[in-house]
């Protein structure tokens, strides 16, 4: 069984930094693509960040330049890096993992971030 376990949310104000972590275990880890997703209360969920098994990253358009993903296979572990973080990052940020696209996809329970002005 697949679990995603996320930490590091939290209250910050504007201009601050988070670390957020997902913590895989029943898979494979270094197979899996990795990415962090967010939703905001009345939006849909979206690609914040995705990092491939080889290491390539993808940033969505808002966040690139301030956030970076990266995992340690050795700790089945992925982290989503926060910087000059903005009020409007404010969103339940939810860990994704999937093997393949003939492989189901898993989710984590996700994590609250608030960002103050």
């Amino acid at each position: 069984q697949v679990q995603l376990v996320e930490s590091g949310g939290g209250l910050v104000q504007a201009g601050g930094s988070l670390r957020l972590s997902c913590a895989a275990s029943g898979t494979i880890f270094n197979r899996n693509t990795m990415a962090w997703y967010r939703q905001a209360p009345g939006e849909q969920r979206k690609l914040v960040a995705l990092i491939n098994p080889g290491g390539t990253t993808t940033y969505a358009n808002s966040v690139t330049g301030r956030f970076t993903i990266s995992r340690d296979n050795a700790k089945n572990t992925v982290y989503l890096q926060m910087n000059s973080l903005k009020p409007e990052d404010t969103a339940v940020y939810y860990c994704y993992a999937r093997i393949s696209a003939l492989t189901p996809a898993y989710w984590g329970q996700g994590t609250q971030v608030t960002v103050s002005s």
